[in-house]
Protein backbone atom coordinates (compact mmCIF):
# COMPACT_ATOMS: atom_id res chain seq x y z
CA UNK A 1 0.00 0.00 0.00
CA UNK A 2 1.24 3.51 -0.84
CA UNK A 3 2.59 5.65 2.00
CA UNK A 4 0.01 8.38 2.67
CA UNK A 5 0.90 12.04 2.21
CA UNK A 6 1.11 14.23 5.32
CA UNK A 7 -2.32 15.29 6.55
CA UNK A 8 -3.14 18.91 7.43
CA UNK A 9 -6.26 19.67 9.46
CA UNK A 10 -7.90 22.92 8.39
CA UNK A 11 -10.42 24.87 10.47
CA UNK A 12 -12.07 27.40 8.15
CA UNK A 13 -15.27 28.82 6.65
CA UNK A 14 -16.59 27.80 3.26
CA UNK A 15 -16.50 29.97 0.15
CA UNK A 16 -18.99 29.06 -2.61
CA UNK A 17 -16.79 30.74 -5.22
CA UNK A 18 -13.88 28.41 -4.42
CA UNK A 19 -11.57 31.41 -4.36
CA UNK A 20 -10.87 31.68 -0.64
CA UNK A 21 -11.60 29.95 2.65
CA UNK A 22 -11.80 26.21 3.04
CA UNK A 23 -11.86 25.51 -0.68
CA UNK A 24 -8.68 27.54 -1.23
CA UNK A 25 -6.98 25.70 1.61
CA UNK A 26 -7.94 22.31 0.21
CA UNK A 27 -6.69 23.15 -3.28
CA UNK A 28 -3.40 24.58 -2.02
CA UNK A 29 -2.65 21.67 0.29
CA UNK A 30 -3.49 19.16 -2.44
CA UNK A 31 -1.38 21.02 -4.98
CA UNK A 32 1.59 20.93 -2.61
CA UNK A 33 1.39 17.22 -1.93
CA UNK A 34 -0.58 17.08 1.31
CA UNK A 35 -3.89 15.47 2.22
CA UNK A 36 -6.35 18.13 3.46
CA UNK A 37 -8.63 17.32 6.37
CA UNK A 38 -11.36 19.88 6.99
CA UNK A 39 -13.45 21.22 9.85
CA UNK A 40 -16.15 23.66 8.74
CA UNK A 41 -16.38 26.57 11.18
CA UNK A 42 -18.89 28.71 9.27
CA UNK A 43 -20.82 28.90 6.02
CA UNK A 44 -20.59 32.10 4.01
CA UNK A 45 -22.68 33.75 1.33
CA UNK A 46 -20.07 35.27 -0.95
CA UNK A 47 -18.79 35.51 -4.48
CA UNK A 48 -15.64 36.93 -6.03
CA UNK A 49 -16.73 40.49 -5.21
CA UNK A 50 -17.14 40.06 -1.44
CA UNK A 51 -18.86 38.46 1.53
CA UNK A 52 -22.59 39.05 1.91
CA UNK A 53 -23.17 37.08 5.14
CA UNK A 54 -21.63 34.48 7.42
CA UNK A 55 -23.32 31.79 9.49
CA UNK A 56 -21.09 30.29 12.22
CA UNK A 57 -21.63 26.64 13.02
CA UNK A 58 -22.43 25.63 16.57
CA UNK A 59 -19.21 25.24 18.56
CA UNK A 60 -20.16 21.70 19.56
CA UNK A 61 -20.40 20.72 15.89
CA UNK A 62 -17.01 22.29 15.24
CA UNK A 63 -15.44 20.43 18.16
CA UNK A 64 -17.07 17.13 17.23
CA UNK A 65 -15.82 17.35 13.64
CA UNK A 66 -12.27 17.87 14.87
CA UNK A 67 -12.31 15.30 17.68
CA UNK A 68 -13.72 12.64 15.36
CA UNK A 69 -10.99 13.01 12.73
CA UNK A 70 -8.19 13.46 15.29
CA UNK A 71 -9.08 10.12 16.86
CA UNK A 72 -8.71 8.47 13.45
CA UNK A 73 -5.96 10.21 11.46
CA UNK A 74 -2.43 11.35 12.42
CA UNK A 75 -2.29 15.10 11.76
CA UNK A 76 0.96 16.81 10.78
CA UNK A 77 -0.13 20.46 10.97
CA UNK A 78 -3.14 22.53 12.03
CA UNK A 79 -4.15 25.43 9.77
CA UNK A 80 -6.71 27.99 11.00
CA UNK A 81 -8.59 30.56 8.96
CA UNK A 82 -11.97 32.21 9.63
CA UNK A 83 -13.30 30.67 12.85
CA UNK A 84 -16.74 32.27 12.93
CA UNK A 85 -17.45 33.01 16.58
CA UNK A 86 -15.95 33.44 20.05
CA UNK A 87 -17.43 30.07 21.03
CA UNK A 88 -15.68 28.41 18.09
CA UNK A 89 -12.39 30.09 18.97
CA UNK A 90 -12.65 28.79 22.53
CA UNK A 91 -13.51 25.27 21.37
CA UNK A 92 -10.68 25.15 18.85
CA UNK A 93 -8.21 26.56 21.36
CA UNK A 94 -9.07 23.74 23.74
CA UNK A 95 -8.67 21.12 20.99
CA UNK A 96 -5.28 22.30 19.75
CA UNK A 97 -4.00 22.61 23.32
CA UNK A 98 -4.31 18.83 23.54
CA UNK A 99 -1.80 18.50 20.67
CA UNK A 100 1.04 20.91 21.51
CA UNK A 101 3.46 18.91 19.36
CA UNK A 102 1.49 19.70 16.17
CA UNK A 103 2.54 22.97 14.47
CA UNK A 104 -0.26 25.53 14.16
CA UNK A 105 -0.48 28.02 11.30
CA UNK A 106 -2.95 30.87 11.88
CA UNK A 107 -4.16 33.13 9.10
CA UNK A 108 -5.88 35.86 11.13
CA UNK A 109 -8.55 36.75 8.56
CA UNK A 110 -10.28 39.80 10.00
CA UNK A 111 -11.96 41.13 6.84
CA UNK A 112 -12.52 40.15 3.22
CA UNK A 113 -10.57 41.73 0.40
CA UNK A 114 -13.47 44.15 -0.09
CA UNK A 115 -13.37 45.08 3.58
CA UNK A 116 -16.33 43.02 4.84
CA UNK A 117 -15.79 42.38 8.55
CA UNK A 118 -15.24 38.73 9.46
CA UNK A 119 -14.16 39.17 13.09
CA UNK A 120 -15.60 41.37 15.84
CA UNK A 121 -13.41 43.10 18.41
CA UNK A 122 -14.42 40.42 20.93
CA UNK A 123 -13.32 37.71 18.50
CA UNK A 124 -9.99 39.47 17.95
CA UNK A 125 -9.51 39.59 21.71
CA UNK A 126 -10.26 35.86 21.93
CA UNK A 127 -7.76 35.12 19.17
CA UNK A 128 -5.11 37.09 21.03
CA UNK A 129 -5.83 35.37 24.33
CA UNK A 130 -6.51 31.79 23.23
CA UNK A 131 -5.12 30.99 19.78
CA UNK A 132 -2.14 33.24 19.04
CA UNK A 133 -0.15 32.13 22.12
CA UNK A 134 -0.42 28.55 20.85
CA UNK A 135 0.53 29.38 17.26
CA UNK A 136 3.72 28.31 15.55
CA UNK A 137 3.31 31.10 12.99
CA UNK A 138 0.69 33.71 12.16
CA UNK A 139 0.49 35.41 8.74
CA UNK A 140 -1.14 38.86 9.07
CA UNK A 141 -0.95 41.61 6.51
CA UNK A 142 0.02 45.08 7.71
CA UNK A 143 -3.57 46.05 8.47
CA UNK A 144 -4.24 42.87 10.44
CA UNK A 145 -1.07 43.02 12.55
CA UNK A 146 -1.96 46.52 13.70
CA UNK A 147 -5.49 45.45 14.65
CA UNK A 148 -4.07 42.52 16.58
CA UNK A 149 -1.75 44.69 18.64
CA UNK A 150 -2.19 47.44 21.18
CA UNK A 151 -2.49 50.45 18.90
CA UNK A 152 -4.35 49.96 15.65
CA UNK A 153 -4.08 53.68 14.86
CA UNK A 154 -0.31 53.68 14.45
CA UNK A 155 1.31 54.32 11.11
CA UNK A 156 2.42 51.36 9.00
CA UNK A 157 6.16 52.07 9.08
CA UNK A 158 8.81 49.42 9.57
CA UNK A 159 9.53 50.35 13.17
CA UNK A 160 5.88 50.08 14.16
CA UNK A 161 5.54 46.73 12.39
CA UNK A 162 8.61 45.41 14.21
CA UNK A 163 7.14 46.49 17.53
CA UNK A 164 3.83 44.90 16.60
CA UNK A 165 5.57 41.64 15.73
CA UNK A 166 7.46 41.73 19.02
CA UNK A 167 4.19 42.21 20.89
CA UNK A 168 2.71 39.14 19.21
CA UNK A 169 5.83 37.07 19.86
CA UNK A 170 5.72 38.03 23.54
CA UNK A 171 2.40 36.18 23.87
CA UNK A 172 4.08 32.85 23.11
CA UNK A 173 3.64 32.74 19.33
CA UNK A 174 6.88 31.48 17.75
CA UNK A 175 6.95 33.33 14.42
CA UNK A 176 5.14 36.17 12.66
CA UNK A 177 5.15 36.63 8.88
CA UNK A 178 3.93 40.15 8.06
CA UNK A 179 2.94 40.44 4.41
CA UNK A 180 3.33 43.73 2.62
CA UNK A 181 0.47 43.47 0.15
CA UNK A 182 -1.26 46.51 1.72
CA UNK A 183 1.92 48.55 2.02
CA UNK A 184 2.41 51.19 -0.68
CA UNK A 185 5.77 50.03 -2.01
CA UNK A 186 7.00 49.11 -5.49
CA UNK A 187 7.77 45.61 -4.24
CA UNK A 188 5.76 43.46 -1.85
CA UNK A 189 8.04 42.89 1.13
CA UNK A 190 7.17 39.97 3.40
CA UNK A 191 9.08 39.85 6.67
CA UNK A 192 9.43 36.81 8.93
CA UNK A 193 10.07 37.62 12.58
CA UNK A 194 11.18 35.24 15.30
CA UNK A 195 12.16 35.83 18.88
CA UNK A 196 15.70 36.63 17.76
CA UNK A 197 14.48 39.31 15.33
CA UNK A 198 14.08 39.30 11.55
CA UNK A 199 14.72 35.85 10.12
CA UNK A 200 14.17 36.71 6.48
CA UNK A 201 12.67 39.49 4.36
CA UNK A 202 11.66 38.70 0.80
CA UNK A 203 10.77 41.12 -1.97
CA UNK A 204 8.33 40.18 -4.73
CA UNK A 205 7.23 41.97 -7.88
CA UNK A 206 3.96 43.74 -7.08
CA UNK A 207 1.31 42.43 -9.42
CA UNK A 208 -1.55 44.71 -10.40
CA UNK A 209 -4.84 44.51 -8.53
CA UNK A 210 -5.83 42.30 -5.63
CA UNK A 211 -6.76 38.63 -5.49
CA UNK A 212 -9.48 36.53 -3.92
CA UNK A 213 -7.83 34.13 -1.49
CA UNK A 214 -4.17 35.12 -1.66
CA UNK A 215 -3.77 35.05 2.13
CA UNK A 216 -5.43 31.63 2.39
CA UNK A 217 -3.08 30.36 -0.29
CA UNK A 218 0.06 31.63 1.45
CA UNK A 219 -0.83 30.34 4.90
CA UNK A 220 -1.90 26.94 3.60
CA UNK A 221 1.28 26.70 1.56
CA UNK A 222 3.31 27.35 4.72
CA UNK A 223 1.34 24.61 6.48
CA UNK A 224 2.11 22.27 3.58
CA UNK A 225 5.81 23.04 3.80
CA UNK A 226 5.88 22.34 7.53
CA UNK A 227 3.93 19.12 6.99
CA UNK A 228 6.54 18.07 4.40
CA UNK A 229 9.29 18.51 7.01
CA UNK A 230 10.72 21.90 6.02
CA UNK A 231 11.95 24.23 8.74
CA UNK A 232 10.10 27.50 9.20
CA UNK A 233 12.37 29.64 7.00
CA UNK A 234 12.30 27.09 4.17
CA UNK A 235 8.53 26.63 4.46
CA UNK A 236 7.97 30.39 4.29
CA UNK A 237 10.30 30.76 1.30
CA UNK A 238 8.70 27.94 -0.66
CA UNK A 239 5.18 29.12 0.21
CA UNK A 240 5.91 32.63 -1.05
CA UNK A 241 7.30 31.30 -4.33
CA UNK A 242 4.27 29.09 -4.83
CA UNK A 243 1.80 31.84 -3.91
CA UNK A 244 3.41 34.42 -6.20
CA UNK A 245 3.17 31.97 -9.07
CA UNK A 246 -0.53 31.32 -8.36
CA UNK A 247 -1.15 35.07 -8.45
CA UNK A 248 0.84 35.59 -11.64
CA UNK A 249 -1.31 32.93 -13.31
CA UNK A 250 -4.58 34.04 -11.67
CA UNK A 251 -7.80 33.99 -13.67
CA UNK A 252 -10.99 36.04 -13.50
CA UNK A 253 -13.88 33.66 -12.89
CA UNK A 254 -16.60 36.19 -12.03
CA UNK A 255 -17.09 39.94 -11.85
CA UNK A 256 -14.87 40.49 -8.80
CA UNK A 257 -11.29 39.72 -7.85
CA UNK A 258 -9.19 37.26 -9.86
CA UNK A 259 -8.65 33.83 -8.28
CA UNK A 260 -5.14 32.45 -7.79
CA UNK A 261 -4.45 29.42 -9.97
CA UNK A 262 -3.35 26.92 -7.34
CA UNK A 263 -2.88 24.28 -10.02
CA UNK A 264 -0.82 26.49 -12.33
CA UNK A 265 1.73 23.74 -12.82
CA UNK A 266 -0.93 21.49 -14.35
CA UNK A 267 -2.06 23.99 -17.02
CA UNK A 268 0.23 22.83 -19.79
CA UNK A 269 -1.80 24.70 -22.41
CA UNK A 270 -0.78 28.01 -20.81
CA UNK A 271 2.88 27.15 -21.22
CA UNK A 272 2.82 25.52 -24.63
CA UNK A 273 5.99 27.35 -25.58
CA UNK A 274 7.90 26.10 -22.56
CA UNK A 275 10.25 23.15 -22.78
CA UNK A 276 9.46 20.27 -20.44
Amino acid sequence: MTTPPPAVLVFAATDPSGGAGLQADIMTLSSMGCHPLSVVTAVTIQDTTGVEDIFPLDAEWVADQARCILEDVPVSVFKLGVLGSIENIAAIAEIVSDYPEIPLVLDPVLASGRGDELASEDMIAALKDLIIPQSTIITPNTLEILRLTSDDNQEEDNQDLTLAAEEILATGCEYVLITGTHHHTTQVINTLYGREGVIRADGWERLSGSYHGSGCTLSSAIAAGLAQGLDIAEAVAEAQEYTWQTLKDAFRLGMGQPIPDRLFWAREDRHAGDTH
